[in-house]
């Protein structure tokens, strides 16, 4: 079997790959045998060289197999989940995980932290006085069958050798591979045990994959590695040109998603995301026979109290406050300094600039710049105005949540070059594709 030194010169020049040589490679690499300098070679030649599927399926198998895979066969309905690419005001997870729940699937959630200007959801639910983002593994499977939901921080012993090349691939201009973001992703989801996922891809200029076409790219290419791994999968590309949900920022997302849960406001934007991705996993879940009885399930689930149920019940089993559906307010802290940013035109929201929307966030402490940093889960922003909006000068553009008056001040300064009105009044669709 060749060395890595030969695996990346191999790579280099073009040759495909066999599915023992990338084992081997990502064994060495989960075991410490492949250093970093050639963790950083192998990525680099495989964002140049890209990947047949057949290597891509053996990527994303052999980063799977070196660690630990969770087992769901006595449950009594499918073991189901989504994965988003990341956003900015994206509380998805946290609405659609419970309707699911309540609906008779099982969500083995395994979330991720911020990334850049993206939020993150492990980020957003540590904003819970006591919940407990890292349970044991008897308490994570606890929690599944009986609130039918949990959500956990990736653990160490979760596709460890992802972790090792994720790392690299930050530093090193690879992050932006398709073969590699595909293996990344699934071969931690393959690890859960699913019966099904469904792929929330975002494309704008908030996202990852700015270009449509790339996101088209990234969603065919992880529907047919997971299809090779005998696992069911669907996509959906959906809009990143503006912030999602009304709010954005930790304390404020949670706030946001019990709303909906609990009956209350929904943004249609927002709704429209969360309905076409719980109906694509309500079909691959045999849930429901069409997409109409799928989103009538999901709106019974919804008005009858049951998602929100299965939230609270989540939440309270994970360490947090029994009522915190009920009296969110008692629990999620407001920031000191909460004020709206008003207008300074007339005319219509025209363009928002989401990356340093996400940005602003990040610099009035609601992200990391840093691995160490603290994050301050009360900052934030809401009321957001869409695209196409009617504004009159002095109306409130968006409301900035901060931890003082200075940063109050920066984030308006920032927000007022990424929000631009103008005459333009064309809105955006939330959901433009699914993919199966």
């Amino acid at each position: 079997m060749l060395p890595p030194r030969d695996i990346i010169k191999a790579k280099r020049d073009g040759r495909e790959l066999t599915a023992d040589e990338i084992e081997v490679f990502v064994d060495g690499v989960a075991g410490g045998q492949v250093s970093d300098a050639q963790i950083g070679a192998f990525t680099m030649a495989v964002c140049l060289q890209n990947m047949s599927m057949a290597e891509q399926s053996a990527l994303t198998l052999a980063m799977r197999d070196t660690g630990h895979c969770l087992h769901w066969s006595d449950l009594d309905g499918p073991v189901l989940d989504k994965h988003s690419t990341g956003g900015v005001g994206d509380p998805v997870s946290l609405i659609l995980a419970p309707m699911l729940a309540a609906c008779g699937a099982y969500i083995p959630m395994i979330t991720g932290r911020g990334l850049g200007h993206t939020g993150g959801t492990v980020d957003k639910l540590e904003s819970i006085p006591g919940f407990n983002t890292h349970p044991s593994e008897h308490t994570f499977y606890h929690t599944v069958r009986k609130a039918g939901l949990a959500m956990t921080a990736q653990g160490g012993d979760l596709a460890p050798a992802d972790a090792r090349i994720y790392a690299v691939r930050d530093v090193t201009a690879t992050v932006d591979s398709i073969p590699l973001i595909v293996a990344s992703i699934l071969s931690k989801k393959l690890a859960e045990g699913l019966d099904g996922l469904v792929l929330d891809i975002k494309t704008g200029n908030g996202a990852f994959m700015c270009k449509r076409n790339r996101a088209r790219d990234l969603a065919a290419n992880l529907i047919e590695v997971a299809g090779l791994a005998g696992l069911p999968c669907s996509a959906v590309i959906t809009d990143m040109n503006q912030p999602l949900a009304r709010s954005a920022g930790n304390a404020l997302e949670i706030m946001e998603a019990i709303e909906f849960l609990a009956n209350g406001y929904r943004q249609p934007r927002l709704e429209d995301v969360v309905m076409s991705l719980g109906s694509e996993m309500l079909l691959l879940g045999r849930l429901a026979e069409n997409k109409a009885t799928a989103r009538l399930t999901l709106n019974s689930v919804l008005e009858s109290g049951m998602a929100a149920e299965s939230f609270a019940r989540m939440v309270n089993m994970q360490g947090g406050p029994a009522d915190l559906v009920d009296h969110p307010e008692k629990y999620l802290s407001p920031a000191p300094v909460v004020r709206a940013l008003a207008a300074p035109v007339d005319g219509f929201v025209e363009f928002m600039d989401t990356r340093e929307i996400g940005l602003s966030i990040v610099s009035l402490g609601g992200g990391r710049t840093g691995f160490d940093d603290t994050i301050d889960h009360r900052v934030g922003l809401s009321g957001f105005c869409l695209v196409g909006e009617k504004l009159n000068k002095g109306d409130p553009l968006v409301t900035i949540h901060a931890a003082d008056e200075t940063a109050w001040l920066s984030a308006a300064e920032a927000l007022s070059e990424a929000i631009v009105i103008g005459q333009s009044k064309d809105a955006l669709p939330a959901v433009y594709e699914q993919l199966s």
